[in-house]
């Protein structure tokens, strides 16, 4: 892969490119499939500290194809985790979690990132900019505010520094997408990452191991992720913005992508994460609204019924919703009801400081059951106050401004329409589930939601597409 904004390609820098993304994902799939903690530690830290080398050259020396190797990764990076799928929610998890691969990869990223755009605006005088990346800013700058008052300042320190990444990721692909062909690269970096996340589900069970979690009477594929939750959401994302393009493409590009959407929805439905299915179902419906597509309402009317036919857990987990569950009781029961009803107990906490809040990540240890809001819009207003809550739906109106911007400037026919398309389902699911989940703290799936966006800010700047790859309409 050979990924230059300006200039020639470098053989030398090619070679080390292809070193760094194999040598990451050997890194990735050897922790993944290592028998315990103690063998993990002892075959894969080497390998670890050769690929973390090897990308910090890589840093410095190719930007640009350091950031797609980072997208191409990162959904594997979390088979290093230490500190469990809990971290962070009491006790000492959170200086473990600081230790955690996907939190160092962070810290690089954020310091590569910040010196680059530094670098950018000294050498442009201005940096490229959109009311997106503007109510980026102002959610960070918002959690660093509210740190100032928290019980813990290092855990919510912690929790910023996460969202950090997902606003510099964003502010650096929008600096790094000048044309298509740079949209093309990010969109393939992103999309390997899913061939990445599949392939090791795949293998893992194929060798009796499958990755997944159990929540109550439920096992639940969980991917390379700490939990099924995070890879629901991911899933979510890609399947909605591949449905978006996939008319678009054509020959082995549109082979593929069907490959990996049809391998993603059966996963989907494994993860049986009842927020991701219903936000894929809501993104898959504007997407096949806005391409009037009559044969893709009828696909997933037929998919909705062969899920529940052939996976009854999925209907079982769905019939729970009519269930009563108190505070306390049957973690994969009625949990809409224990999330209203969660909902009017942390409301109060922000009491204590309406205007700036409690603290990033500080809900859960302000609370009996020691859990994290279910709703992002709430977690904004609690954790960072009526500022917070400003600056969070600032971000939600913008993803849906720059949606509708996108697919009025995106010409009929392109891969630029098929990405307006895409953004805007992926929007509207991101919306839509923010209302009812934590997403704000899946970082993860964050770095591929604002890929898409930015990709969707392009075409609303209007960066020229060539045509579509195929006749398809």
């Amino acid at each position: 892969m050979t990924v230059l904004v300006q200039g020639r390609p470098r053989p030398v820098g090619t070679a080390l490119t292809v070193a760094a993304a194999l040598l990451a994902a050997a890194t990735a799939v050897v922790a993944g499939l290592a028998m315990d903690g103690g063998q993990r530690m002892r075959v894969v830290l080497p390998l670890a500290v050769a690929a973390g080398v090897l990308v910090a050259v890589l840093a410095v020396t190719r930007f640009a194809a350091y950031v797609l190797l980072m997208l191409a990764v990162r959904s594997c990076v979390d088979l290093f985790k230490l500190s469990g799928p809990t971290a962070g929610t009491g006790g000492d998890g959170g200086s473990v979690r600081v230790l955690d691969p996907s939190t160092l990869v962070g810290v690089l990223f954020l310091v590569a990132a910040g010196l680059w755009l530094a670098a950018q605006y000294r050498a442009r005088g201005r940096l490229n900019s959109s009311p997106l990346g503007v109510a980026l800013l102002l959610v960070g700058a918002t959690g660093a505010v509210s740190t100032l008052g928290s019980a813990r300042p290092s855990s919510s320190a912690l929790d910023v520094l996460r969202v950090l990444t997902v606003v510099a990721m964003f502010l650096v692909l929008e600096q790094l997408l000048p044309d298509d062909r740079a949209v093309r690269r990010v969109l393939l970096a992103v999309y390997a990452s899913l061939a990445l996340a599949l392939g090791y589900t795949i293998v893992a069970s194929l060798l009796g191991s499958p990755p997944s979690e159990v929540k109550g009477s439920f096992v639940r594929i969980s991917g390379p992720f700490s939990q099924s939750t995070t890879f629901g959401r991911y899933l979510m994302f890609l399947v909605v913005f591949g449905f978006g393009v996939y008319r678009f493409l054509s020959g082995r590009a549109r082979v593929a992508l069907g490959a990996l959407l049809v391998l993603s929805l059966g996963f989907l439905v494994l993860t049986n994460t009842r927020g991701a299915i219903i936000g894929t179902a809501l993104g898959l419906l504007v997407v096949a609204l806005l391409h009037r597509s009559v044969r893709m309402l009828a696909v997933l009317c037929v998919a909705a019924i062969a899920a529940v036919s052939l996976v009854p857990a999925v209907g079982e987990r769905f019939a729970q919703l009519s269930a009563v569950r108190d505070v306390g009781g049957d973690p994969t029961g009625n949990t809409l009801a224990w999330r209203m009803a969660y909902w009017s107990e942390i409301v109060s906490l922000a009491n204590q400081n309406p205007v700036t809040g409690i603290g990033p990540n500080m809900t859960q240890r302000a609370t009996e059951e020691a859990k994290k809001p279910h709703n992002d819009i709430l977690r904004a207003y609690v954790e960072t106050g009526v500022l917070g809550l400003l600056a969070y739906l600032a971000l939600l109106l913008m993803c849906l401004h720059t949606a509708a911007l996108a697919l009025r400037r995106a010409p009929p026919g392109t891969l630029a329409r098929g990405i307006a398309v895409g953004f805007a389902g992926c929007a509207v699911a991101f919306v839509a589930v923010s209302a009812a989940s934590n997403v704000i703290s899946n970082v993860v799936t964050l770095w591929y939601f604002v890929a898409f966006a930015a990709a969707a800010s392009a075409v609303a700047r209007g960066v020229s597409f060539l045509g579509s790859d195929s006749g398809d309409r």
